[in-house]
């Protein structure tokens, strides 16, 4: 999960500080946010306060309208910013989709640590099961898979294999305890873990019961177990 850093820096004055707060408008001026706080008039945020803001925004946007409603300057309307603003941040659309969509999973998705490799299984596949029962959950997954160029390929393949790294620390955490075979490949286990839950969703439109949850982990710590 990625932290936002934070530097420290000597206290501007009140003045200037309200000044750098905002995006300067054409005439140089910045723009103070309407008494009612309405989306579509630019707020003074500013660092970790502005990327919440678009990151939360992209997501829901993403969630109410697909793709297409999650545009740089819909984004921008909804949280509350400027549109420079979020291409200072992010350069493309393409790459402010690939951090929201990160961002959301690992906060949806925490890495349990119970010291039992059945318990950490069964919390993860039931938090992804909750994940694709929300309205944000498909349609980041969908974003996921959606058709992309060369450039933005490589990015998503990136994003995948980052995610089930962090996964298969569960499984390499259980061979170090003994609980699961030295020579077990991670990645397969994480793979026969969720790739059932996403053929659920995708495929057969049918819940994640933890019914179907246990069946699988049984099947995976079944296979994992020392000889």
């Amino acid at each position: 999960m990625s932290k936002e850093k934070r530097t420290g820096s000597a206290k501007k004055p009140a003045d200037a500080e309200e000044r750098a707060s905002g995006d300067p408008s054409p005439d140089g001026k910045a723009n103070d946010p309407s008494p009612d706080g309405k989306a579509g008039t630019p707020l003074r945020r500013r660092g970790a306060a502005m990327r919440r803001a678009v990151l939360d925004a992209t997501v829901r946007l993403l969630a109410d309208g697909g793709l297409e409603a999650a545009s740089v300057s819909a984004v921008a309307a909804a949280a509350g910013v400027h549109e420079t603003s979020v291409y200072r941040n992010w350069g493309t659309r393409d790459r402010l989709l690939r951090e929201a969509l990160a961002d959301w999973t690992d906060h949806a998705l925490p890495l349990p640590d119970t010291g039992s490799l059945r318990e950490d299984l069964r919390q993860l596949l039931t938090a992804l099961g909750a994940f694709l029962d929300t309205p944000e959950g498909p349609a980041l997954l969908h974003l996921s898979i959606a058709p992309a160029t060369a450039e933005t390929r490589s990015r998503r393949d990136a994003y995948w294999a980052e995610r089930l790294e962090r996964a298969e620390v569960v499984v390499r955490r259980a061979a170090e305890r003994g609980e699961a075979r030295p020579d077990a490949d991670p990645r397969a286990a994480v793979e026969a873990l969720m790739s059932p839950l996403f053929a659920r969703h995708l495929l057969l439109g049918e819940p994640v019961t933890p019914a179907f949850v246990d069946s699988l982990v049984d099947l995976v710590v079944g296979g994992l177990a020392p000889q």
